[in-house]
C-alpha cells in the first residue's frame, strides 16, 4: 500500500521536497498559505488540501516545513492543528530549524495522544534539496525511525541518528551555528582580500587546498553570491533566528560563545536593511560594501 503524506510548508526547501516525495511514488497531500507553491506540487500529481486539518487527516505520515517555532507551535499545537486532526496510527515528522524547548512541547504533545513524533531537521541547500540530497539529523525512537525513513530517503541522500526525540533539533542549532559564523568569516575574508588587490580565483583556489576549505566559500559562496544570485534559498532574516537559537541555548546554559555573538550582531546589523530577505551568502556584499570594494564574481 502506498504511503500517504500530508506536506505542511511549502518554502526554500519544503517546496522542493515534497516534490521529490511525490516524484517518488508517495501518495501527497499538501498544504501552503501560497497557493501558487500547492500549486507546483499537485502539477506531479499531489492533491491539494484547503488547511492544515485537511493535510493531516488520514494520512500515515505527516511532515511539517515551517519557519520558526511561533509557526510550529501554531500549525501542530493549535485548536485546529496537526495535533487535533492527525490519524492516531501516523507519525509525525517535524523538518524545521527551531529551539529545541518548543520540539520537546512538540514532543510531549504527541507522547500524550499516542502519536509517534520524530525532528529531523535539514542539512543543505536548497540546491541540495532540489536534486533530492538534502540531510537528516534526526531525533526518534527506534520503531518511528523505521516508519519515516523511506520517506527521508526519498528526500536526501544523509540520515544522521542523533539521538531520542528533540537531538534532532539540539544538533541542528549546533550544525547552524557553525555554518552561519564560518560564512561571516569567509565573507570578511573575501572582502579583505579583494581591498588588498587579490583575485577571487585565486583566493578560491589557494584556500581550496589548503585547511581552509569550507563549504560556505567553496560550495554556498561560488554558487550564490559569487555568481550575484542573491535570490533566497535561506534567508538573512532566517539565519539570524537560527544564530539567535544558537545565543539563547549559550545563555541558559552557561556557555560563553564571544566569537558567536560578534557574528549574531553582524547578522543583526544586516537584517536591518536591504539584506534581510536576501541569501545568506549576501554576507559577502554586506562584507564588501563596508570595505568599500565591488564585490567579486566568479562564472
Amino acid at each position: 500500500m502506498t504511503t500517504r503524506v500530508g506536506f505542511i510548508g511549502l518554502g526554500a526547501m519544503g517546496l522542493p521536497m515534497a516534490s521529490n516525495c511525490q516524484r517518488k511514488g508517495f501518495a501527497l497531500t499538501v498544504y501552503d498559505i501560497d497557493p501558487a507553491k500547492m500549486d507546483q506540487v499537485t502539477a506531479l500529481g499531489a492533491k491539494k488540501a484547503a488547511n492544515v486539518a485537511e493535510a493531516s487527516r488520514g494520512q500515515d505520515i505527516v511532515i511539517t516545513v515551517l519557519p520558526a517555532t511561533q509557526h510550529v507551535e501554531a500549525v501542530v499545537l493549535g485548536d485546529d492543528g496537526v495535533l487535533a486532526n492527525i490519524d492516531p496510527s501516523a507519525a509525525l515528522v517535524e523538518l524545521s530549524t527551531i529551539d529545541a524547548k518548543a520540539t520537546d512541547r512538540v514532543a510531549a504533545a504527541c507522547q500524550a495522544k499516542g502519536i509517534a513524533f520524530a525532528d529531523a531537521p535539514i542539512g543543505r541547500l536548497s540546491i541540495h534539496a532540489e536534486r533530492g540530497e538534502s540531510l537528516f539529523m534526526v531525533g526518534s525512537d527506534d520503531d518511528t525511525f523505521a516508519r519515516i525513513e523511506p520517506v527521508l530517503r526519498a528526500m536526501g541522500t544523509d540520515i544522521f541518528r542523533c539521538g531520542g526525540p528533540g537531538m534532532g533539533s539540539r544538533m541542528k542549532v549546533i550544525n547552524n551555528f557553525m555554518l552561519l559564523s564560518t560564512a561571516q568569516i569567509v565573507a570578511e575574508s573575501l572582502a579583505l582580500g579583494t581591498k588588498l588587490g587579490l583575485d577571487i580565483q585565486t583566493m578560491h583556489d589557494v584556500t581550496g587546498a589548503t585547511t581552509a576549505r569550507n563549504g560556505q566559500f567553496h560550495v554556498l559562496m561560488v554558487n550564490k553570491a559569487l555568481k550575484g544570485d542573491l535570490a533566497p534559498g535561506f534567508t538573512i532574516d532566517l539565519a539570524f533566528k537560527d544564530l539567535t537559537l544558537a545565543i539563547n541555548a549559550a545563555a541558559e546554559n552557561r556557555v560563553g560563545l564571544p566569537v558567536g555573538s560578534a557574528v549574531h550582531a553582524v547578522f543583526g546589523a544586516a537584517r536591518a536593511g536591504e539584506y534581510a530577505s536576501k541569501d545568506y551568502s549576501a554576507l559577502l556584499n554586506y562584507a564588501c560594501d563596508g570595505a568599500k570594494v565591488e564585490t567579486p564574481r566568479m562564472g
